[in-house]
């Protein structure tokens, strides 16, 4: 996954498209677990799949659904902690955030970016 932006450089070539056409689903340390936020454009924030992605295509501009993990205990590396299994209490959070990021990408295909961001952005309303 950190060397991800290769494949999705090829992808975006081939099919002849740009980054403003790329839609990117990924885990942020920086939210607590259960928080999604929508955004277009913006910096890596320390993730490597998406500096390799912005580092390939030159152009930091995709669509960014980003799902929160929450950070790692003292003394886990953050790598360890991503990679490892969600706890049976954290399951019920991941099947729901994952719920509701599927009904943002949803309503931004359905009614745009401004919309789902506004409906999904920080506290998400009853439809996301």
């Amino acid at each position: 996954m950190n060397r991800s932006g290769e494949s999705v450089r090829r992808i975006l070539s081939f099919a002849d498209l740009d980054a403003g056409s790329l839609v990117v689903v990924h885990d942020d340390m920086d939210l607590p677990l259960g928080r999604l936020r929508l955004r277009r454009g913006g910096g890596a924030g320390g993730h490597r799949g998406i500096a390799s992605i912005v580092d390939n295509l030159a152009d930091p501009e995709f669509v960014r659904l980003k799902i929160g993990v929450g950070r790692p205990p003292a003394g886990v590396p953050a790598e360890g902690y991503v990679l490892q299994d969600f706890a049976a209490a954290e399951r019920d959070a991941l099947r729901e955030v994952l719920a509701r990021g599927t009904m943002a990408l949803e309503m931004f295909l359905e009614r745009g970016l401004a919309a789902a961001m506004n409906a999904c952005n920080p506290a998400p309303a009853a439809e996301c």
